[in-house]
């Protein structure tokens, strides 16, 4: 499978790798500087396409790779933590669309630190799903793979990260493979109800107040 690679991150340099090492062809990075909490650069991209002899491009703002793109044509293309919300004239260059993780069970929860108020909010377990982008929309889109983290109120965040780094290179080459298996293939279509969803923001101080009320 051609496979274009489009982001930043940890989670998403260990799933290139991966699927390097499965035999996937990758025929192109584009990722940007990287967020503080980052353990892996642009740099780290730059040096991994260079060894690899894969073309490579750096900048925050997605139309400005379009030509890089339409020249590095790929099957399918991979997408975490990019800096901002990838477009249909983006997505519409691949085939097989664009398969980004997303660290919560969709389409319940969409957004931001979903992990944390999926703990916050007493749920028994934590999604990580793995779905086709829509362009211009955020966390929609077929789900192809979904695992998940069984969480209590005693579960730290970090914890919860360890699982999605570790899992998630897993998740994406398997849902890859399924795709180039089949390129119908969907476990899910997500819901388009507005009731079906709950849109996360990212939490502030005064989210973590306690409530007195609770046992």
């Amino acid at each position: 499978m051609k496979i274009a690679i489009i982001g930043r991150s940890e989670i998403l340099f260990d799933s290139a790798l991966m699927l390097l090492d499965s035999g996937h062809e990758i025929t192109c990075f584009v990722t940007a500087k990287e967020a503080p909490e980052y353990t892996r650069t642009a740099k780290d991209f730059r040096e991994l396409a260079e060894t690899r002899d894969i073309p490579f491009a750096e900048g925050p703002c997605i139309s400005d790779h379009l030509a890089f793109l339409e020249s590095n044509s790929a099957d399918i293309a991979v997408s975490i933590n990019y800096t901002g919300v990838i477009p249909d004239f983006i997505t519409d260059l691949y085939p097989l669309g664009i398969l980004n993780a997303h660290g919560g069970d969709l389409p319940r929860y969409r957004g931001n630190a979903c992990q944390a108020w999926a703990i916050l909010n007493g749920e028994e377990r934590i999604g990580l799903c793995i779905h086709k982008m829509i362009g211009g929309e955020l966390d929609s889109g077929d789900i192809i793979a979904r695992d998940f983290f069984s969480i209590d109120n005693n579960t730290k965040i970090t914890k919860v990260w360890q699982w999605m780094n570790e899992c998630t290179p897993f998740l994406m080459r398997g849902a890859v493979e399924k795709l180039e298996e089949n390129p119908n293939y969907v476990l899910e279509h997500q819901s388009k109800e507005a009731k079906d969803s709950l849109r996360c923001y990212s939490r502030k101080p005064e989210d973590g107040r306690i409530n007195w009320t609770n046992s």
